[in-house]
């Protein structure tokens, strides 16, 4: 199985299996990350779920789309690599991705 590596707000890591088709969000609330509060579920509509990919993925991942970013935009934290985990899908090529979930608001 893929796996994702998960920075917590405390700086510990988490290894936390992961399946093809399931968004980032799933798979770090089906394994319990607490931080990731997805207020709206997934569907884009809230930035709980505020992630920031490792810089050797972020290409692999994609910009944020355009309702994505602007709800980035209310972040103080939002950096370049910056990504709602709910828009995120997991795919075999991100197998080993690293996300730090960011800072809350």
């Amino acid at each position: 199985m893929s796996t994702l590596i998960v920075e917590n707000r405390a700086g510990q890591q988490l290894s936390l299996p992961a399946q093809a088709s399931l968004t980032l969000m799933d798979i770090m609330r089906d394994h319990g990350v607490e931080e990731i509060l997805a207020l709206c579920g997934g569907t884009c509509s809230c930035a709980t779920c505020h992630i920031i990919v490792a810089d050797e993925f972020a290409e692999r991942v994609g910009p944020a789309g355009d309702d994505e970013s602007d709800l980035l935009d209310s972040s103080d934290h939002r950096t370049a690599n910056s990504r709602l985990a709910c828009q995120v899908v997991f795919r075999d090529e991100l197998d080993g991705i690293r996300v730090t979930i960011a800072p809350e608001d």
